[in-house]
């Protein structure tokens, strides 16, 4: 998979936003962008890394009492 796929897969979802959106001004988006691409990645590295939460945050580059922090946010804990 070429690194420009995710790129353009997020490039396409966030067309298609402003195309559904019809002309409103969105409110929020940064977080909600984050947020949407955030609990999934948390989800696909914590079963990569059988739920070691030390390994998934090196992985992650973050250290692990941030990624508990984020786990919970989520709802994934």
């Amino acid at each position: 998979m070429s690194s420009n796929t995710l790129d353009e897969a997020v490039r396409t979802s966030l067309e298609a936003y402003f195309r559904d959106i019809d002309g409103m001004e969105p409110h929020g988006l940064h977080d909600m962008l984050v947020r949407a691409v955030e609990k999934p990645l948390l989800e696909v590295v914590m079963v990569a890394a059988a739920n070691n939460q030390s390994k998934a945050a090196q992985w992650l580059g973050l250290n692990r009492n941030t990624l508990r922090k984020k786990l919970l946010e989520h709802d994934l804990l």
